[in-house]
């Protein structure tokens, strides 16, 4: 398009700043609070030349009754960030808040990032997206600065593309320098973010006066950045410009040398006024384009689950640089792994669960590539074990006790004879002082368990409770320095290798995603250091569902949120600040446990005697008011009667009734005391021969324990309870009269679904904004299961991307998630790796696959009984043409639109099996990372699917 025929923009706007701004009245509270200080702190300043300059900062915000806005920063003047003691605005009129600080001009010595802060009626408050407005006086100069700045709000797409993997790494080649020199008079900065402007484009503005160019394209005024800047701007000298004025920014090609695009919308219309010594800087938001054009292709994969002709049977960190050269070649954009924290907390196979970090910080020793690590006079400690690793390397799935215990063998070879030149090292020096908050627990931590040989640490006989004075004392003795400072040197290598891999990725344009597990090992380092930020007494899981009829039970403490928020949490900031060294972007492992958490008391063994935590419990008057009598030990204790007895066991009833039950009367029974609870029931077995039927046993009491109706409220003297997950399955329920179990229903749905939405919603925005600020990674929520209706909007308003899988539907309504509807603030992925993949659901239900052959796919007639590579390739096809920001594939997903590459059996190629509580996660690759980059016809075809749709 020539320059003369960008389209004019249109002529209506809205004033940025009405003509109300002016008057000194409006800013009179904020002066007099603060130009006291102000002027106090001039008193103090030894400075010749200090003088005073007044800020007026104007907000362009439509506020709601009751709300109330301040402004915030880590700065003294700002009370050094702390919401509560933060800067007031008043309110201006229905589209402007204002404040006015004056300041000593040589307090501020460098840039001051600022953000506003929104505080609701109830008291929760949310501060704008960015950390991008800046007050630097030393580039103004001037008597008054006013600066007038638009609410960013966190959910608008655009802020994705200025966190940390599109800043680095996806969008860093886009950026495009161009000449600029600043006027020596100008009054105004005009300042626009463009994220998605092409290499060799750049911002411009033009407006209907003279010093915008009267809408002459052929002099348009070009705006300019700095490489690491995130907005563009211009000085401009307004001083003859009649006000209000209209302007536009739009696109220029510099290559072509013309302007080719204006933004969308109405005209831009600004109104100030013109005063000596004044300077304005107008902060517009983001250019008016279209935000949600930029797509990306990604490949899901657990490091331990790599395969290369170097590997020692496990993936290791070095690996993830052959991935990411594939990826590269195919036109994959994100590598995403699982947590890869370490679990050793048995030293067997069961540690293989990548979610029960016994530290939230610590990595695992077995992605440490050894060849990497061993001095060259040290090879041959290498050389001993070069068969077994082929062996290792060369198995269907990975033997994680055989791979552990070599590595750690070798390890300790070799630390006795490397230890002192890495100790000694300033580059180890460094990661010591940058990690010793929890390094040096951690240490500590795997010494005493291996000393007592257990993780248990109620079970040790001394250093139980975490006493820092005391592990210092301990760790002063040789042996304890000995095998603490082997953690240390272990944790140092598998930071340089990880770190290495992580730099090795961006520099071949690909970003790595990470994950962060929404709990941690009960008997770890964590819970150990910090037990009073943990509910010790609870297990966090799942409510049951189609996957696991009995719920989940994940063993993990759940948090004390109250706790954490006392100190702003801090512990959670340091997680991701510790995860932001290695990674762009994190999936954040069950989201919807900072809405609330599944939370089974200590003494459950299944999930299906949990519920969630926070929830508003239902009060014993509610069933008063809907005419059903409470009877406490009918609904609250296990309801056992003759019925149900001879329904679950038959004729076992009479020996269970004597040995196991207290006849109650009235034909009732409980359970004797050594069985009344499942932890019981599981320590009665535990000493008595496993066999089957004791194993059916176990599992008839184990539901008796469950056949409760209400679940009491701890310390509410029996006055308020919480509705057991699935009543109307409890044989407790259907022995009910039809009026009882149709008002306990209505109750139970307005328990679940509907009391407890803005409840959740405002639990979520106590902790996530706060935590979202935390870190600039991408971050991805895991909002499968049983989601309130609160979750989209908290998600959409912080701008948190949501998974999108085909084949489980947030809408109940459907039966399949429709990946074309997909919200762009997505990923869509054909499966997890929690689920079976592709080819291996196709198998299991053969109506439900069906119904998707036709309804989904689209196709006629009976579906394959097999999926065949063309179907799996179109399931694949589906995702790369989804509308959400990133379709991210398990490789086994990708991998099986290939005839010759993928594996012949599908059911090998699952990961983990969420309703087997003990899984031995232990999938690897059936193929060599270098065989896979060099299936040319694959990756050719492959990469054109990936170029066609756009990503």
């Amino acid at each position: 398009m020539e320059a003369a025929e960008v389209e004019k923009p249109a002529e209506t706007a809205q004033a940025a700043i009405p003509a109300e701004a002016a008057p000194e009245e409006h800013h009179a509270v904020a002066e007099e609070k603060n130009e006291a200080v102000a002027h106090k702190l001039a008193a103090t300043q030894t400075h010749k030349h200090t003088k005073l300059q007044t800020i007026r900062f104007y907000l362009r915000f439509r506020s709601n009754p009751g709300q109330n806005l301040f402004i915030t920063a880590q700065h003294s003047l700002f009370r050094n960030g702390n919401p509560e003691e933060a800067l007031p605005m008043q309110y201006l009129n229905e589209e402007t808040w204002t404040a006015t600080l004056p300041v000593v001009d040589s307090f501020i010595t460098e840039p001051i990032v600022y953000n506003y802060l929104l505080k609701e009626a109830d008291g929760t408050f949310v501060y704008d997206a960015g950390s991008d407005k800046t007050i630097d006086l030393k580039s103004y100069a001037a008597e008054e600065v006013s600066i007038v700045d638009s609410w960013n709000v966190p959910g608008y797409y655009e802020n994705a593309f200025y966190t940390e993997p599109f800043k680095a790494v996806l969008l860093k080649n886009n950026y495009t320098q161009t000449a600029y020199t600043a006027p020596v008079i100008y009054t105004h900065t005009f300042k626009i973010k463009a994220p998605l402007l092409a290499q060799g484009q750049v911002p411009f503005i033009a407006g209907g006066i003279d010093a915008l160019g009267n809408w002459n394209a052929d002099e348009t005024l070009l705006l300019h950045k700095g490489e690491n800047e995130d907005f563009w701007s211009i000085a401009i000298d307004l001083t003859n410009a009649n006000f209000p004025i209209e302007y536009k920014y739009g696109v220029y090609d510099v290559k072509e040398g013309k302007a080719v695009q204006y933004e969308n919308g109405e005209n831009r219309t600004f109104f100030d006024t013109i005063a000596p010594n004044k300077k304005t800087i107008v902060n517009d938001g983001f250019i008016r384009l279209p935000a949600n054009t930029w797509k990306g292709a990604g490949v899901a994969i657990p490091v331990f689950s790599l395969k290369t002709h170097q590997s020692f049977g496990t993936g290791e960190f070095t690996d993830i640089k052959k991935l990411a050269d594939w990826a590269k070649s195919v036109g994959i954009k994100m590598v995403q792994i699982l947590p890869v924290n370490d679990t050793t907390a048995t030293k067997t196979w069961q540690d293989s669960y990548p979610y029960a970090a016994i530290s939230a910080f610590a990595l695992h020793a077995m992605y440490l590539n050894l060849s990497e690590v061993v001095s060259e006079e040290n090879k041959h400690f290498l050389k001993e074990h070069e068969e077994e690793c082929r062996q290792l390397n060369t198995l269907p799935v990975m033997d994680y006790e055989k791979v552990n215990d070599i590595k750690w063998k070798i390890i300790h070879q070799i630390y006795p004879l490397q230890k002192d030149a890495v100790f000694n090292s300033a580059d180890y020096q460094e990661f010591f002082d940058n990690n010793k908050h929890w390094l040096v627990p951690y240490a500590a931590f795997c010494y005493l368990r291996d000393k007592n040989h257990t993780a248990d640490y109620s079970r040790w006989p001394e250093y139980k409770t975490y006493d820092e004075r005391a592990i210092n004392k301990l760790l002063q003795g040789e042996e304890a320095k000995f095998c603490t400072g082997m953690y240390c040197f272990v944790q140092y290598y598998l930071h340089l290798q990880l770190k290495d891999a992580t730099d090795y990725a961006h520099s071949q344009g690909i970003i790595v995603k990470g994950d962060i597990a929404i709990g941690v090992a009960r008997y770890g380092a964590d819970t150990w250091q910090d037990p009073q930020l943990f509910h010790l007494d609870m297990q966090a899981g799942a409510p049951p569902d189609d996957f696991a009829v009995k719920g989940q039970n994940w063993g993990f403490p759940t948090y004390d949120w109250q706790k954490m928020q006392e100190d702003g949490f801090a512990w959670w900031k340091r997680r991701f600040e510790q995860m932001s060294r290695y990674f762009d972007a994190f999936r954040i492992d069950h989201i919807l446990g900072f809405f609330r958490i599944w939370s089974i008391p200590i003494s459950a063994i299944q999930g299906i005697l949990g519920r969630f935590v926070p929830a508003l419990p239902v009060h014993v008057s509610e069933f008063h008011q809907r005419g059903i009598y409470f009877d406490y030990n009918r609904y609250v204790k296990p309801f056992i009667n003759d019925q149900i007895l001879n329904d679950l066991t038959g004729d076992q009833q009479w020996w269970i009734k004597d040995t196991l039950l207290n006849a109650d009367g009235n034909g009732t029974y409980s359970l004797k005391e050594e069985v009344s609870t499942q932890r019981r029931v599981e320590t009665y077995f535990a000493i008595r021969e496993d066999n089957p039927h004791n194993q059916w046993l176990k599992n008839v009491l184990f539901d008796l324990i469950a056949n409760v109706i209400l679940l009491e409220q701890k310390g509410s003297n029996g006055q308020e309870f919480h509705f057991r997950f699935g009543i109307e399955d409890t044989l407790s329920y259907k022995l009910l009269d039809e009026h009882t179990q149709w008002q306990l229903k209505e109750l139970y749905v307005n328990y679940f679904y509907e009391r407890q939405n803005e409840f959740w919603y405002h639990e979520a925005m106590k902790k996530l904004p706060a935590l979202k600020r935390a870190t600039n990674m991408l971050i991805c929520g895991e909002d499968l299961g049983m989601v309130p209706a609160t979750v989209p909007r908290v998600m959409n308003e912080l701008g948190l991307l949501s998974l999108e899988v085909q084949r489980m539907p947030k809408d109940q309504r459907h039966r399949f998630t429709h990946i074309t509807n997909a919200p762009y603030l997505s990923v869509v992925t054909p499966s997890t790796h929690d689920m079976s993949t592709i080819r291996g659901w196709w198998e299991e239900d053969t109506e439900v696959t069906q119904a998707f052959y036709n309804e989904e796919l689209g196709q006629q007639g009976e579906a394959p009984q097999y999926c065949e590579p063309w179907i799996n390739k179109l399931v694949v096809e589906q995702h790369l043409q989804s509308p959400a920001m990133w379709s991210i594939f398990q490789l086994q997903d990708l991998l099986g639109s290939d005839e010759s590459l993928r594996r012949p059996n599908p059911h090998e190629e699952r990961i983990n099996q969420p309703a087997i509580p003990k899984y031995y996660w232990q999938y690897r690759m059936h193929l060599y990372l270098e065989d896979l980059t060099g299936a040319n016809d694959f990756n050719n075809e492959l990469k054109q699917s990936i170029v066609n749709s756009g990503r």
